[in-house]
């Protein structure tokens, strides 16, 4: 387990304190990252963020692009709290060439901090970075669950394209690496919840690096 929004290590509830703590971000929800993928994972990732109310959603690109893999899944969360955010890496070909990709997929309730995380701008939430851009026309056109789920692009580091805006009452973040594999959002993107149905097809891949933090 580690800190969802630096990824330092965590301290779990003791005599003195009632929630998981992070040294340098305060209390957290600790985020939990399969070491492995497999369709026993999800399983495992699905009854855990159905735990506690069964809020948070696994948003997963369904139907995956061609040549494309589940490459991992995480959730945030303890016994008491119940998954408050959730994580799932897809990994493929870039769009325009050039090698591979990877695309993080994060649902949170606002001020967890882990997309804001990945997409590497300051803050548990976007803020400013959204509110922005958001009387611009959406940057990306997504379907989550059947309903549509506008992004805008979000400033991020060089390495990468951020796009962040909101799914279920909660934010909707999608991280790619490279940025130009960003573009793959361009098109009708469609977002299925694994922990309300897992399509039996799913293919899985090797770990995402930037999922286990050594992107």
């Amino acid at each position: 387990m580690s800190c969802p929004r630096c990824g330092g290590s965590v301290r779990e509830p003791d005599l003195m304190h009632s929630e998981w703590r992070c040294q340098d971000c305060g209390p957290v929800a600790p985020l939990h990252v399969a070491e492995h993928i497999n369709t026993d994972v999800v399983a495992a990732a699905s009854h855990a963020v159905r735990s506690g109310g069964g809020r948070t959603p696994l948003w997963c690109l369904w139907p995956l692009p061609t040549h494309w893999t589940v490459t991992g899944v995480g959730w945030a969360g303890d016994q008491r709290t119940g998954a408050r955010a959730a994580a799932v890496a897809v990994s493929g070909p870039t769009p325009l060439g050039g090698g591979p990709a990877d695309i993080i997929f994060v649902a949170e309730e606002p001020g967890l901090g882990l997309g804001t995380r990945f997409a590497g701008i300051p803050g548990p939430d976007p803020g400013t970075s959204l509110s922005e851009v958001m009387a611009e026309v959406p940057h990306a056109k997504v379907k989550a669950g059947g309903h549509p789920a506008p992004l805008w692009s979000v400033k991020s580091p060089a390495d990468r394209s951020a796009y962040a805006g909101e799914a279920r009452g909660m934010w909707l973040y999608a991280v790619a690496w490279p940025a130009s594999a960003g573009y793959l959002l361009a098109e009708n993107v469609v977002l299925q919840d694994l922990a309300e149905w897992t399509p039996p097809e799913l293919v899985f891949g090797a770990p995402s690096p930037y999922l286990h933090g050594r992107g």
